[in-house]
């Protein structure tokens, strides 16, 4: 089904499949964090800490994208993402070498982050060999050279790329294109900002081959651009937007097979980079509890080591 769309995809059309957004949210604690391994680039495992920042909600409206549920309305108060960070870093089991501030957005988007707080946010990661912060491509500019002085350690941002196919990228509502995508990822080159670059398997409007196919052709094109780091995350549905998509044919979640098949071709494709799959939520995508814990316990091996390791075989499901 190469990009069949019938569905006419919109801001308010996404806007009015939501479903609701959390409440009781503090603006000065994170709503979530976690502690992980990620192979760093010099092959090292190291320890990396997550923090998923409570803030304002990014002002695009994507429409794959179910972050908005845990976002402000408003913007936070002054000093309020550090005392996220704080709150979080003061309950990992260890100081991580590498901090990811994920906000269900831009981290450049004023609105959501105040630059007036980056002072205090260097402050509150200065432990960290690295800060990795999420944006989009439109945002990458003087903000980021801003953060990236402050700080002790490196920097790399985030992009979502989602996809290069022609038809699909536009309809995902991200309102960029690949110029300006290239455009941020030269900026980032030469201002000596390591980039990581989140791209789809299998987003709407394509069959599962499909979306294995340009999952892949977008991780090519990552690397292409000078990305140290691709993470291949299976699209999700649960949004209002994906799920009335899944009713009328146009997207349905890929298959734990998909994101293995992706993960292992995309392994292939440039030795001076990672690659990544998520592996969050990872069970909605299984038909399998035989050979679920396997699979996701090989792909983790596989995100560690970059190395392709044999296929779990399952005779209840032959690795569906």
């Amino acid at each position: 089904m190469e990009a069949s769309i019938s569905t006419e995809i919109t801001r308010e059309w996404i806007m009015a499949q939501r479903p609701s957004r959390a409440t009781g949210l503090d603006p000065f604690r994170p709503h979530a964090f976690f502690l992980e391994e990620e192979r760093d680039e010099s092959g090292r495992v190291a320890s990396s800490g997550t923090i998923l920042l409570t803030n304002r909600e990014c002002p695009w409206r994507c429409l794959m994208c179910d972050l908005w549920k845990n976002t402000l309305t408003d913007t936070v108060p002054p000093g309020a993402i550090s005392k996220q960070i704080e709150f979080a870093l003061a309950r990992l089991l260890t100081r991580p070498e590498q901090v990811k501030l994920y906000n269900s957005g831009s981290f450049f988007d004023s609105e959501a982050i105040p630059p007036a707080d980056y002072p205090e946010i260097a402050r509150s990661v200065a432990s960290a060999r690295r800060l990795v912060v999420e944006s989009h491509p439109r945002l990458v500019g003087e903000r980021a050279l801003r953060l990236r002085d402050l700080l002790s350690g490196e920097l790399e941002v985030a992009l979502g790329l989602e996809t290069i196919h022609p038809a699909v990228l536009p309809r995902l509502n991200k309102k960029f294109g690949l110029d300006h995508f290239v455009q941020a990822a030269e900026f980032l080159r030469r201002e000596q900002i390591a980039l990581r670059v989140f791209a789809l398997v299998k987003p709407p409007f394509l069959s599962e081959a499909e979306g294995v196919e340009w999952a892949v052709k977008s991780a090519a094109f990552s690397f292409s651009c000078g990305a140290a780091v691709v993470t291949l995350i299976p699209t999700r549905g649960g949004n209002g937007a994906m799920d009335r998509l899944r009713e009328t044919g146009e997207f349905a979640p890929p298959k734990l097979g998909s994101l293995e098949r992706a993960l292992e071709l995309a392994l292939n494709l440039n030795k001076h980079g990672r690659v990544f799959a998520d592996l969050w939520d990872l069970d909605q995508f299984s038909d399998c509890a035989v050979c679920l814990a396997r699979r996701k316990e090989r792909l983790h091996s596989m995100n560690l080591s970059q190395a392709i390791l044999p296929a779990i075989e399952c005779p209840a499901c032959a690795g569906a």
